[in-house]
């Protein structure tokens, strides 16, 4: 029997494992039994915590989800202007927790994963929801209302585009290429639609 309060950490311990592996192998294509050895548990207790490998994936997608709202939600608290704002949401998807080798394989394979699972593809519309949001709430100022829907729609796929691009470097993500790049389209957003100076 699992030991009392031991289930939180081994819930962790199995969604940190998913996702290495999951990382490393580029695919689903990964047991229920390489993600409990990685963790250190048997395949019976992975399926005692979970239920089954969808089951796994799903958690593991929204741990993903959840840091990455608690990354954007702790920079834009930081954040003293509207251009602040914008920066904080792109730091937010290009930060440590984010945008190394592995989380962006997961990330890719997730979205494949999407085209057939409904779950995974509602994770992925509430994900989609959330930084559309949050870009048009931080750019409204900059650019005004005719705008801000286009800025944020550009933003919003550049940020997702370049995941792509990061993810087949033989050399390895670079997020600090890919902050400049969006901070590049930023300016040009700025330098066409900026609404009375404001930054």
């Amino acid at each position: 029997m699992p030991r009392i309060g031991a289930e939180p950490a081994r819930r962790r311990s199995l969604i940190d494992a998913a996702l290495a592996t999951i990382g490393e192998h580029g695919s689903l294509d990964v047991s229920v039994k390489e993600i409990a050895g990685r963790a250190g548990m048997s395949p019976a207790l992975a399926f005692h915590y979970f239920g089954d490998k969808d089951e796994i994936i799903l958690q593991t997608m929204r741990h993903l989800l959840r840091e990455f709202s608690s990354e954007v939600t702790a920079r834009l608290r930081q954040a003293d202007s509207p251009r602040q704002r914008v920066e904080a949401i792109i730091d937010a998807s290009f930060s440590v927790s984010q945008f190394d080798r592995k989380t962006i394989a997961a990330w890719l394979v997730f979205y494949l994963h999407a085209c057939s699972s409904p779950p995974a593809a509602r994770l992925f519309q509430v994900y989609a929801r959330r930084l559309h949001s949050n870009l048009v709430d931080a750019l409204r100022p900059l650019v005004g209302e005719e705008s801000v829907i286009a800025a944020a729609d550009t933003l919003g796929a550049l940020i997702d585009g370049l995941y792509v691009r990061h993810a087949l470097r033989a050399d390895g993500p670079d997020a600090g290429e890919a902050r400049r790049i969006c901070m590049a389209c930023l300016d040009r957003h700025l330098s066409e639609h900026a609404v009375g100076g404001v930054q």
